[in-house]
Parts: structure tokens; sequence; C-alpha cells
């Protein structure tokens, strides 16, 4: 099984910024460790703060892996592009957000990706990674 995790804005800092927030372990490591724990699961992880780019990942997808677990960072709350994007491949897209955004900010509270991805994961910490890939390997495709 093939597994992209997409991560958006800012998630390259993960790791130093907001540490009381986001925790201290970097995603670079933490990838390393699931890629031991998934060894059944090609695991490949790309980031960008860039809007344009994250749509163009997510269709490049399409037809390369089996599901894309989705860290939009900002652009949860924000973009209808990446929620249309997410609508338009025919694989199984799950959100990731390392805090609960429901108890955050009340900008933070609505998650346009959400609304588009087959399930969402929030406030798990860097677990919530794990989770979702969990969640693509047993996830019935048959109504995509």
């Amino acid at each position: 099984m093939k597994i992209l995790i997409l991560n958006g804005p800012n998630l390259n800092l993960i790791g130093r910024r907001e540490p009381e927030i986001y925790g201290n372990q970097s995603l670079e490591d933490y990838f390393k460790e699931m890629k031991k724990r998934f060894p059944d699961c090609q695991i490949d992880a790309y980031q960008s703060n860039h809007e344009g780019v994250l749509i163009d990942k997510l269709q490049e997808a399409m037809g390369k892996y089996d599901g894309v677990v989705f860290n939009p960072g900002g652009y949860a709350h924000t973009s209808i592009a990446l929620a249309d994007a997410i609508r338009a491949i025919k694989i199984p897209v799950v959100e990731v957000h390392i805090s609960n955004i429901y108890e955050r900010e009340e900008y933070r509270r609505h998650s346009f990706t959400a609304e588009a991805a087959v399930h969402s994961i929030v406030g798990h910490g860097l677990e919530g990674y794990a989770e979702a890939i969990d969640f693509i390997r047993h996830f019935d495709r048959s109504g995509m």
C-alpha cells in the first residue's frame, strides 16, 4: 500500500514551533518511526507552504497512491480550492490536525477540507498521523 503524507504551511517547523501546542519532535523524525511501524506501507511525505503546490500534489496522488494523510494547516480554515481538490480525486483523504482545532481560536474551528475528507483526526498530536494511516489501510474503497 502506498500512502502520501501531505503537510501544509508552517508544518516544516514542527518540533520548534510552539512546542506547548505541537510538541518537540520533528515531523521528519516521527515519519522515520512510522516507516518502521508500518513496514507494509510505502510512505512518502511532502510539505509545502504554497496552496497551489498542495493542490498539484493532491491531483498527482490519484492513481499513484492508495490514500493521502493531509494536514492542511491553516489552509483548512480558508481554502475551498483544497477542499475541491480533495473531492476531485478518487482516493481516500484523511485530514489530520496535531492540535484540537475545535478547542482553539474561533477562526480555526471550521475546516473546509474536513468537509471533503473521508475522515478527520484532530487533537491526537503526532499520533494522529499513524491513526490516519491505519484508517486508510482499513478503508472500504468500494464506494469511491
